[in-house]
């Protein structure tokens, strides 16, 4: 199979994620007829959000598959997308709700908030505007494919090729993950981050992107369910 050089492989990347984030505005002002300043004076509206995350990702996906092709390479087998194994499944799952545990516990303990300001101003924009559905496809679904596709599927392989390479790798990439979501203050980030190396380790292990998918569309399931309680129960 062949595999794009290290350098070629994060400019696909950031291709990829430039033409996500430039589709998603472009058509968000045509569609709204609205000007880029007008968006950009309310960037966490769960209506902008939520239209960026449904056209961007798929962009991204899109310009990522090109890449294999044009490597002349099986999609499937580029970007792992295979079944895990099920020992590998529970034992991903498992240690994902552990660390979201240990996380939260930390955050509450320290005096921070559980729920960030950009989840609680998002989800009741789109909720008052009638894109709550959207919203929750958008953050449990759409997000994680686009984002698993492109760090843990494309990124990954072709920045790790050998045992010695993993681990660099790996905090390379969730260090770029994580620096993405400029929506939440650094403890947000920190969280992201590590959440990134447990999912680039499980990615190495398993062989499966298709299992980080689905531990990242959890992870954000969880998020999702503490911003509705916190809106429901604790305002």
């Amino acid at each position: 199979m062949k595999i794009w050089g290290y350098w070629t492989t994060l400019g696909w990347a950031v291709l990829a994620f430039l033409v996500g984030q430039i589709a998603g505005a472009a058509i968000y002002v045509w569609w709204r007829a609205t000007s880029l300043n007008a968006v950009m004076a309310s960037p966490y509206d769960g209506v902008l959000v939520t239209f960026t995350v449904l056209v961007a990702n798929p962009m991204m996906i899109a310009v990522t598959a090109l890449a294999v092709r044009l490597a002349r390479s099986d999609l499937f087998a580029y970007l792992a997308l295979t079944w895990p194994r099920r020992r590998w499944l529970a034992i991903g799952v498992i240690a994902l709700f552990g660390l979201i545990a240990v996380g939260d516990a930390i955050l509450y303990f320290s005096g921070q908030a559980l729920v960030p300001p950009f989840e609680l101003q998002s989800f009741t924009t789109a909720a008052a505007q009638g894109w709550l559905a959207g919203m929750l496809v958008a953050a449990i679904v759409v997000a994680p494919a686009g984002e698993e596709i492109v760090f843990r599927g494309f990124l990954f392989r072709g920045w790790i090729r050998s045992e010695r390479a993993a681990w660099p790798a790996i905090v390379a990439i969730s260090a770029l993950w994580a620096a993405l979501h400029v929506q939440y203050d650094w403890t947000g980030v920190l969280q992201i981050f590590i959440v990134g190396l447990f999912l680039g380790w499980m990615r190495w292990r398993s062989a499966s992107t298709l299992l980080t998918f689905l531990l990242h569309a959890l992870f954000n399931l969880e998020a999702t369910m503490e911003t509705m309680v916190q809106l429901h129960f604790f305002r």
